[in-house]
């Protein structure tokens, strides 16, 4: 039986306009569902509220059966989640095959947080019992991307519940299926209890009422860094917690004694998986003067050779871009590169949404695809002459998401990293990695620090309350 019944996926009529789920890469429609709007932030929340407080005592192996249960059904359902992450999404197969790995993967780690210590005995100078324990904090509202639809969702529903919260969901309405009425679906057939989980695809003034809404105490969002800037200042204002995960231009740092036989395949995967739409994309090329034009040469190649097609009939490397806005941004980009001095080495060109994976040569500071986050199949490369130099540029963005280093002398990468402030770094590898044991986020513009995988969901999705006990009532002077 299908996971997914068109009829009755919206099980509460929301108050907002119908809108078509489209393919992207054939405008082809799927469905149709229902947008949320304030008025519905506001019943989802209270109803929420109302059941979260049996969820809260609930047991913790019930909770936990709940959430291994989910992460289960994400395999038992793949391939019919596969189809709305390959056609909604516009991902290539490998790329939904790993969204619903990560999704297992999050839903049984969540389970182990259930049963995890509460807290701690403390010291005290009284004749007392002094202890701390980690309360839910209530209500979690969670705004999640279109580009990991699946897994930008989960990593913060997954936890929140486990921990016995409610959660209100807005996916964007771009991916409002494999990012979120999926979610809902799945945790319904896992036997998580009504009331606890609301899915509301939404705007920007649905996403306002989330971050206003007194009775959602946290915010966990996702998305790009000016998005985040406007929630974490209404979340400033509302007194309240924003985990902010936000947008990247990371760089891939390629030292000289680099193996360019098998760096290219790591540098072209950083910069055109999923079409580039990752916050972790490598956005930066940084290669050693000493290879660069034999790199620039090797990646150009490489991006020529790669397919790019519509992924749910073809075998191909590359999908088509989300939608027609996205792609006007990315050509916008490159061509204000070009016109600058950037060196067109591979791609620049597009039929309907399908972006040929691109290389740009000779860029520099003024070069708006080095510059900013392209969010496209787009890899700018610029050269250095020593390690000062390389950390220097590294270092010198806005941003502070993720850092690949390669280097045969993998000591002195780990030397080099630490000059670069960055969430995450790897060494020989690109910059695109999640897990769901490791902690994820960024610094500076990339967002509020770690805050998934173990203690970071801990910090994220409750409070800690400090509770004393004694015998007797306690006596004072007066």
């Amino acid at each position: 039986m299908p996971l997914l019944d068109t009829t009755t996926w919206q099980p509460r009529p929301l108050s907002g306009p119908d809108r078509t789920v489209t393919e992207p890469a054939t405008g082809e429609q799927l469905a149709t569902v229902t947008l949320a709007t304030g008025e519905d932030v506001g019943v989802a929340a209270e109803a929420g509220r109302a059941a979260q407080a049996e969820w809260a005592r609930t047991p913790h192996f019930v909770r936990a059966a709940v959430l291994r249960k989910a992460g289960d059904l994400f395999g038992a359902h793949a391939e019919e989640l596969r189809q709305w992450l390959v056609r909604e999404a516009g991902s290539i197969t490998g790329k939904a095959d790993f969204e619903l790995h990560v999704a297992a993967q999050e839903c049984y780690e969540a389970a182990a947080l259930a049963s995890r210590p509460a807290g701690q005995v403390l010291p005290t100078e009284g004749p007392r019992l002094s202890y701390t324990r980690r309360v839910p904090v209530g209500v979690v509202g969670v705004i999640a991307p279109f580009n990991a639809p699946l897994i930008l969702s989960i990593r913060s529903v997954a936890p929140a519940l486990a921990l016995g919260n409610a959660v209100v969901l807005k996916p964007d309405p771009r991916t409002a299926v494999c990012g979120g009425l999926a979610l809902a679906a799945v945790f319904a057939e896992a036997g998580l209890p009504e009331g606890l989980l609301h899915v509301l695809p939404g705007g920007a003034e649905t996403g306002q009422a989330l971050v206003a809404d007194p009775r959602i105490p946290v915010i966990s969002f996702t998305g790009s860094t000016g998005a985040g800037r406007h929630v974490g200042e209404a979340a400033g204002r509302h007194l309240k917690r924003a985990h902010l995960e936000l947008g990247g231009n990371s760089a891939l740092v390629v030292l000289e004694d680099a193996d360019l036989e098998a760096v290219i395949s790591t540098a072209a995967w950083g910069s055109f998986f999923h079409q580039g739409q990752i916050c972790m994309t490598t956005g930066r090329h940084l290669v050693h003067a000493s290879l660069y034009d034999e790199y620039v040469e090797r990646l150009a190649a490489k991006a020529d050779s790669l397919a790019v097609g519509d992924p749910h009939r073809e075998q191909v490397h590359l999908g088509p871009l989300i939608d027609q806005g996205q792609l006007d941004k990315v050509h916008a980009l490159v061509g204000a590169s070009t016109a600058g001095g950037a060196k067109l080495a591979a791609g620049g060109t597009h039929d309907r949404l399908f972006y040929r994976p691109t290389v740009l040569a000779d860029t520099d500071d003024d070069t708006p695809a080095y510059a900013e986050e392209v969010f496209g199949p787009v890899a700018p490369v610029r050269s250095f002459t020593g390690a000062d130099e390389a950390a220097a540029l590294a270092a010198a963005s806005p941003y502070g998401l993720s850092l690949g280093i390669v280097t045969r002398d993998a000591a002195r990468g780990l030397d080099l990293a630490e000059r670069i402030p960055t969430g995450i770094v790897h060494i020989n590898d690109q910059t695109v990695n999640d897990e769901a044991v490791a902690p994820f986020g960024g610094v500076a513009a990339s967002g509020t620090g770690s805050r998934f995988g173990g203690d970071a969901n801990l910090d994220a999705f409750t409070d800690v309350r400090w509770t004393t006990v004694r015998g007797d009532v306690a006596q004072y002077p007066f």
